[in-house]
C-alpha cells in the first residue's frame, strides 16, 4: 500500500489541497506562493502568463505573531479549523539584532500558538516548520534531530512576562551563550516547542543555511531585500565596503531561495503521503550545500568584485575591491585607511559643496551589518544531509525536474553573477540600459585613483625624499632592485619561451 501511495507525483498530491502559508509577504514565502500557484510586481510575472485566473486560489488571512492568538478573528479560526490539510510556517523575525522579547514572540510564542491552532484541525495532513540550519551553530557537526534546548522555553515565556526591558536586555548575553544572536537562539527553542506542542502532528523541520537569490525560479537571480549577504554584495559593489573580517577558507554555506522552496514542498509532500507510516521523530532536513558543493568566502568575495567590475552599479562611489582578512590588526588598519578616511573625506566635500554629509552615517550603518555576520564568515559548519539525500531519492524523475534541489547541479560562478545582477535589477532598480553610462563612471573613478596616486607620490618625493640623502639613497636602492627583478622575470620568460 505504502509504494502505490509513493506512486503518487508531487503536483497530484497538492491538487485539491487547502494550503495555509504563514509569512506569505516574506522573502521566502512569496518564492513558496508562487511555486505553489505558478502576483507582486516582477515576482509573478511568470504566474500572470501560465495562470491567469491564479487569484482565485488565493485567501488572505489577516494575522499579527505579536497578538494574543495571532489577533486571528473567529470565523477566520473556524475556516482554518475545517479546511487547513498543510500548513507552512515561514513567518518569523530575521533580524539578528532583535532584542530578545520581540525575539521570543515572534520566533517561539508565535509557533506555539500556531501548533495549538493546528491541534484543532480536522483534516491536517502535515505541519512544516522552517527553521535555520544554524539554530545549534554552537556544535561544529550538525545533525538532522532536534537538540535539546538552551533553556526551557515556557519557563524563559513566564520568566518575560514580568521582567522590565532593560532586566531582559541586561541578561540576553547569559542566556544566549555560546551563540551569537537572538535570532539562532530562538529558533532553538522554536523546534524545541515545535517537538513538544506538535508530537501528535505529522511535524517536519526544515533547516536552510543563508539564504539568497534564486537559483532558477522564477528568474534567476531574484532577489528582493538587503538581508544577509545582500547588502554586502550592494556595499561591494559600490566601492564602499573595502574590508572584512572573514576567512577566505571558510565555507559560505549560500543555499538559493527555490532550492529551498522545492526542498520545502517535496518534505510535506513526502510526510504527507506517508502520513499512517511516518517515523517516531521528526523528520528533519538540513538544506544546506557545504557538505555537497562547498563555496568558500574567498570564491564569493572574487566573483562578486570581478561581476561588479564588468557590470557595475550606477553611481558607485569608488571602483570595487574587497579585502578579506581575519587578522584583527590587519582589519582595523584597513577600516581606518578604506572606509572612515574616505568617507570623513567625501563628508567634507559634501560640506563645502552645501550638501549634507551621510558618507560617515553609511559607514556606521555597514559596519554593525558586518559585525553581524562576521560570526558566519570566520567559522564552517558540518552538516548531515542524509534526509535530504533520502528525499530525493524518492521523487520521480519528472518531479526532480519540476522541484529540483540537487545543489550538485549548481555552478557556483554563474549563480554568483546572477545573484549580483539581481541586487543591480530588482533590489536597486537598475535598469540594464544605464550598464554603458556606469562602466564610464568606473572608468573616472580609476583616472581619479591614478591622478591621485601619482600627486601623492610626488608630495612624498618632494616633502620627504628630495630632502634627505639617506631617504634618496634608500629610494634608488628599491628603485634598482625593483628594475633587477624584472630584467630578471623578464629574461627567464625569453628564456622558457
Amino acid at each position: 500500500m505504502a509504494c502505490e501511495v509513493m506512486m503518487v507525483s508531487i503536483p497530484e498530491y497538492y491538487e485539491g489541497k487547502n494550503v495555509l502559508l504563514t509569512g506569505a509577504t516574506g522573502f521566502m514565502g512569496k518564492v513558496l506562493l508562487e511555486k505553489l500557484l505558478r502576483s507582486c510586481p516582477k515576482l509573478f510575472d511568470r504566474l500572470r502568463d501560465e495562470q491567469p485566473d491564479f487569484k482565485e486560489k488565493i485567501i488572505a488571512v489577516s494575522s499579527d505573531l505579536t497578538e494574543q492568538e495571532m489577533a486571528l478573528s473567529e470565523e477566520d479560526k473556524e475556516n482554518l479549523i475545517d479546511c487547513t490539510n498543510i500548513i507552512f510556517h515561514c513567518a518569523a523575525t530575521v533580524r539578528f539584532n532583535e532584542i530578545l522579547r520581540d525575539a521570543v514572540q515572534l520566533n517561539v510564542i508565535a509557533t506555539q500558538q500556531l501548533l495549538f491552532l493546528a491541534r484543532k484541525m480536522k483534516n491536517l495532513d502535515v505541519f512544516i516548520h522552517v527553521s535555520t540550519a544554524f539554530a545549534y551553530c554552537n556544535r561544529k557537526h550538525i545533525e538532522e534531530v532536534v537538540y535539546p534546548p538552551p533553556v526551557d522555553p515556557k519557563k524563559l515565556i513566564d520568566s518575560l512576562e514580568w521582567m522590565d526591558d532593560s532586566l531582559v536586555n541586561d541578561i540576553t548575553p547569559k542566556l544566549i551563550g555560546d551563540r551569537p544572536n537572538t535570532y539562532t537562539y530562538t529558533k532553538a527553542l522554536a523546534e524545541y516547542i515545535v517537538q513538544q506542542e506538535g508530537a501528535k502532528l505529522n511535524v517536519a523541520i526544515i533547516r536552510p543555511s543563508i539564504v539568497g537569490a534564486s537559483w532558477k525560479e522564477p528568474f534567476p537571480g531574484w532577489i528582493d531585500n538587503f538581508n544577509g549577504p545582500s547588502g554586502l554584495f550592494i556595499a561591494a559593489g559600490k566601492g564602499i565596503l573595502r574590508t572584512m573580517r572573514a576567512s577566505n577558507n571558510a565555507v559560505a554555506d549560500l543555499i538559493p531561495v527555490d532550492v529551498v522552496i522545492n526542498t520545502t514542498i517535496a518534505a510535506a509532500w513526502y510526510s504527507g503521503v506517508n502520513r499512517y507510516n511516518r517515523p517516531r521523530n521528526i523528520m528533519v532536513y538540513n538544506c544546506t550545500t557545504g557538505g555537497t558543493n562547498p563555496f568558500h568566502w574567498g570564491e564569493v568575495e572574487y566573483h562578486v568584485i570581478s561581476t561588479f567590475k564588468r557590470n557595475p552599479l550606477e553611481q558607485a562611489f569608488r571602483r570595487p575591491n574587497v579585502n578579506l582578512t581575519s587578522n584583527h590588526l590587519l582589519y582595523h588598519y584597513w577600516i581606518a585607511v578604506s572606509h572612515k578616511a574616505p568617507a570623513f573625506l567625501y563628508d567634507i566635500y559634501l560640506r563645502i559643496t552645501g550638501r549634507s554629509p551621510r558618507m560617515m552615517k553609511t559607514i556606521t550603518r555597514l559596519h554593525k551589518a558586518m559585525l553581524l555576520l562576521e560570526y558566519f564568515t570566520r567559522n564552517s559548519w558540518d552538516w548531515n544531509t542524509d534526509n535530504v539525500n533520502m528525499l530525493m531519492s524518492q521523487l520521480s524523475t519528472e518531479d526532480k525536474k519540476t522541484f529540483n534541489f540537487d545543489v550538485r547541479q549548481l555552478h557556483w560562478a554563474e549563480y554568483m553573477e546572477n545573484y549580483c545582477m539581481g541586487t543591480k535589477k530588482y533590489v536597486l532598480n537598475e535598469e540594464m540600459s544605464g550598464l554603458p553610462a556606469a562602466r564610464k563612471h568606473l572608468n573616472k573613478l580609476r583616472n581619479i585613483r591614478y591622478g591621485f596616486n601619482t600627486v601623492l607620490v610626488i608630495l612624498i618625493w618632494r616633502i620627504f625624499i628630495a630632502r634627505s640623502q639617506m631617504a634618496r639613497n634608500i629610494w634608488y636602492f628599491v628603485v634598482s632592485l625593483c628594475y633587477k627583478f624584472l630584467s630578471y622575470f623578464r629574461a627567464s620568460s625569453t628564456m622558457r619561451y
